[in-house]
């Protein structure tokens, strides 16, 4: 299905999954960060039900058909992801890394973890 994306979300779903990829890189060593690839992705168009233009979303599924991550592309250029990490954090035992989470309107981009307190 990313073959079939308009152009313009194409270069910007490679930019989330980029993104996606450098997140993960911060918090799990090399042998266990996820293979984060946007062929994987299930992607479907949908309507935006405030302006009827068409919009993407996407997920991942572990072989468990469990979802690991998801993409959405907005009608108005904005988009959002986040992928599953499930860790402890690398540098502060008080927390736990959920996910990462990206961001963002045509190449401006943003990325965060999230994170759950340790108990």
């Amino acid at each position: 299905m990313a073959s079939q994306l308009p152009p313009e979300v194409e270069r910007a779903a490679h930019l989330v999954v980029d993104m996606l990829r450098a997140e993960s890189a911060k918090y799990l060593p090399k042998e266990r960060q996820p293979e984060i690839r946007l062929e994987d992705a299930t992607i479907v168009q949908v309507i935006d039900p405030a302006n009827g233009l068409p919009g993407y979303e996407g997920t991942w599924r572990n072989p468990l058909n469990e979802r690991v991550g998801r993409l959405v592309f907005n009608s108005d250029g904005s988009y959002y992801a986040e992928y599953d990490l499930v860790c402890r954090h690398p540098r502060d035992p008080r927390f736990f890394v959920e996910a990462v989470t990206v961001w963002g309107r045509g190449g401006k981009i943003s990325g965060e973890p999230r994170l759950i307190p340790m108990v």
